[in-house]
């Protein structure tokens, strides 16, 4: 017999199977000799309260045991000689579409301008150690996109469970800890997900799929209003359909769909700052304890919204025990991130603080940059918010006198508007220079991040701490452009066989949501094949 029962119960008790099971027995009226295995489906912490409690959803075996594996396989056969599908970019988007791709009977050739996620570790390191930035080898381009070396966070707002319930599956599959499968707010973390997307790479090859790393996408081949590949500078791939998952920074992409007059149309972004705490100062806060979150709880996460002056102010990809990475990708550019490994560990916690900003804001007078690396920002092109993005970027990086020493200001020193005078001690590898950030960033942006900081210490004391640093620029929080497609069978507006798809193109954000869309776009190709 297999039940599930939602219980509440202590930490302690949480992470011990026995306890779990002990607590099932007395409140079900059990013989505990009779459970044979227990599973947890769900866990989510509950620390409202000073008492904190763990909310778990269980299935129990009774007089039955429990099987072996805690995912569900899928079944990959072999595509050699299948009708071709070109992928372009080996993010979660493009990889969990060529997977998709094999399973519906068709062969994917996934095209990556980056580097295999191995080998990219070292271009990674390079702009730490060196401040140079590989313009094709990053934290956001190479197998993995920018999932892969920023946190590997698989939580969703996406209501829709089933198609994440089979995400995490594949990712179980391939190597990840099965533990997703349960946790409120699953991560694989950065020192596990390379692993996982060599397994899933490796998966495409031996099934008769391609891989083609430092192969950069130049022009989308069409004929007739229909997709017939693409050119790139290694040569040409053709097929009757192209799934571009070219991830939320590869602005050449963009420029190249704009000057080819194929529709796109421009996106309201968050930008803002990375701000970073003590690690144990969060966990004071989060679970109502000077003593922090002592031997059973994880390092405390948290999330803070609010409204000032009719826009969106929040935490963004919060990193318990994480490290804040300079992701620009270019030499011209400084912009921060953060990730965490998967022990979350470290001695900080970081997350993005942002402001939310429409399209139609980037004309507004407090969004002016003044510099002299600003791009010109033409008001009616669909390039318009991209193009302020990357020169808050530039400005950030003259902040830093051209390096990748990230501009930086106490938190307290921000909000009362004065230059810190000394920094705290940071996770971020190329360091910091302190800089009147309060006085540079645009107004919009900068008077709305203030007054967040200020509501947000006021519900959480201790939040607001001169022993918090912000850092600049977040801006990288989603594509600023979406390139329109139909919204019942995922093609361009314009053009057939062309699936915009993921992040990049407008239609996802993050991880889990990614992934989603490269198998929705999968099916939809299989469709349109079908139709053919």
């Amino acid at each position: 017999m297999i039940n599930e029962y939602q219980i509440r119960v202590l930490p302690h008790q949480a992470v011990n199977e026995q306890a779990v099971r002990k607590y099932i027995a007395q409140a079900k009226g059990l013989d505990e000799r009779t459970i044979k295995g227990v599973r947890v489906l769900r866990r989510s912490i509950d620390a409202r309260q000073r008492t904190i409690f763990v909310n778990l959803t269980i299935r129990v075996f009774v007089n039955e045991a429990p099987p072996v594996d805690e995912y569900v396989a899928r079944e990959y056969g072999n595509v050699e000689g299948r009708p071709t599908v070109v992928v372009v970019g080996a993010g979660p988007a493009g990889l969990f579409a060529a997977l998709k791709l094999i399973e519906l009977r068709l062969r994917p050739i996934v095209v990556e301008r980056g580097k295999d996620v191995r080998t990219r570790k070292l271009d990674v390191a390079a702009i730490s150690r060196e401040h140079k930035v590989n313009p094709e080898s990053n934290y956001c381009f190479g197998e993995g996109g920018a999932g892969a070396y920023s946190d590997g966070k698989l939580f969703t707002r996406s209501k829709k469970r089933g198609n994440i319930d089979a995400v995490l599956n594949i990712f179980c599959q391939h190597g990840a800890s099965a533990s997703i499968l349960s946790d409120a707010h699953p991560h694989i973390g950065t020192d596990k997900l390379p692993r996982v997307i060599e397994n899933m790479r490796k998966r495409i090859i031996e099934c008769g799929g391609e891989v083609h790393f430092e192969t950069r996408m130049e022009e989308i081949l069409t004929a007739k209003g229909r997709v017939c590949g693409i050119r790139t500078d290694k040569g040409e791939f053709l097929a009757d359909a192209v799934i571009l998952a070219t991830g939320h920074s590869a602005r050449d992409v963009y420029r190249s769909l704009y000057a080819s007059n194929i529709f796109i149309e421009p996106k309201g972004i968050a930008v803002g700052v990375r701000l970073e705490h003590p690690s144990e100062l969060i966990d004071c806060i989060q679970y109502h304890n000077p003593k922090g979150r002592g031997n059973y709880l994880p390092p405390a996460e948290y999330s803070y919204s609010t409204q000032v002056d009719e826009r969106g102010v929040y935490s963004f990809c919060m990193c318990p025990g994480g490290v804040v990475i300079p992701s620009a990708t270019a030499d011209n550019q400084l912009l921060v991130n953060g990730m965490s490994p998967s022990s979350r560990a470290g001695r900080w916690s970081n997350s993005g603080m942002v402001v939310q900003i429409n399209c139609d804001d980037i004309m507004h007078p407090d969004l002016q940059i003044d510099c002299e690396e600003k791009l010109e920002i033409n008001p009616s092109s669909p390039l318009r918010v991209m193009d302020f993005q990357e020169s808050l970027e530039r400005l950030c990086w003259l902040m830093a006198n051209r390096r990748q020493t990230a501009p930086a200001q106490r938190m307290t020193d921000f909000v009362k508007g004065k230059l810190s005078y000394d920094l705290p001690k940071s996770s971020y590898a190329p360091g910091l220079i302190s800089s009147p950030m309060h006085f540079w960033m645009p107004q919009f942006i900068a008077s709305r991040l203030r007054r967040g900081f200020e509501q947000f210490g006021r519900s959480s004391r201790g939040f607001l701490t001169s022993e918090a640093a912000i850092m600049g620029v977040e801006t990288r929080t989603s594509a600023p452009v979406r390139i329109a497609r139909n919204n019942e069978t995922l093609q361009h507006v314009e053009i057939a066989g062309l699936f915009p798809c993921g992040e990049g193109a407008g239609y996802a954000g993050g991880i889990v949501s990614a992934a989603v869309d490269g198998e929705r776009c999968a099916e939809s190709v299989a469709e349109y094949y079908n139709s053919l």
